[in-house]
């Protein structure tokens, strides 16, 4: 069997559109066999490592624009900085079902930040789900009522890590709740959640109107957890007059 044909047959691709030129490079440089073969290797794995990226980034659904590469770490409180920089540097939290909370007013940089950790974790091969607050308990409730609540969970489960945006703006109808709290009870210690809120703890009780939901709920979440407060002025505005 012709060698391009084996390649195509093991799905080398970049093995085949590189094999006659790095043949000649390796005459000419004299490239040992095993030089020759790592050349052709690292070229396949940064093709997969790119297709593989660009797949996740559009599954994840993460908004535009909103990366480290945007994000300006000066216009954000000193506080901050430090946690998130830890966060972003070290994702090893992702692999063992640590959460992120980021709470703060609007405005302070809350999603900027969750996408950019979400970003951050698909370069370093990590799925990433991003859902507004609103939009995952439509589709949590949506399956419940079609009594494929469990089904549609453990679907998500092949994300490691979720991103729910602005969980203080959901409607606080029982229903809407209860699936919230459902789909936070089975994250728990089996995925990461990235949560955005406007409200602090101490306000939770507005979105989980049980008191021991409330409780329950919190507990689960920050468990394994880092929580990053975010006060001062408007993140938002200062890029605006940066503009």
């Amino acid at each position: 069997m012709p060698l391009k044909l084996m390649l195509k047959e093991l799905r080398l691709a970049t093995f085949s559109q590189n094999l006659e030129s790095y043949q000649k490079q390796a005459i000419e440089k004299t490239w040992s066999y095993a030089e020759f073969l790592s050349k052709l290797c690292e070229q396949e794995l940064a093709r997969r490592f790119q297709t593989r990226t660009n797949k996740w980034t559009r599954e994840a659904r993460l908004p535009a624009g909103k990366s480290f590469a945007t994000l300006n770490f000066a216009d954000l409180p000193k506080a901050v900085q430090q946690p998130l920089h830890q966060l972003k540097d070290d994702h090893q939290w992702a692999l063992q079902a640590g959460n992120v909370l980021l709470i703060g007013p609007s405005g302070v940089g809350k999603s900027h930040i969750a996408a950019a950790l979400g970003h951050q974790l698909i370069e370093r091969g990590v799925r990433v789900k991003w859902f507004s607050a609103g939009e995952l308990v439509q589709q949590l409730q949506t399956a419940k009522k079609e009594l494929d609540l469990m089904t549609y969970m453990t679907r998500l489960d092949k994300y490691p890590v979720l991103i729910i945006d602005d969980i203080g703006y959901i409607k606080k109808s029982d229903g809407e709740t209860q699936v919230l709290f459902e789909f936070i009870a089975h994250r728990y210690e089996s995925g990461s959640l990235i949560i955005t809120s406007n409200q602090p703890f101490s306000q939770w009780d507005q979105i989980f109107p049980d008191a021991l939901m409330t409780v329950a709920a919190i507990d689960r979440i920050i468990h394994h957890a880092s929580i990053i407060e975010i006060e001062g002025g408007s993140y938002r505005k200062k890029q605006h007059l940066r503009k």
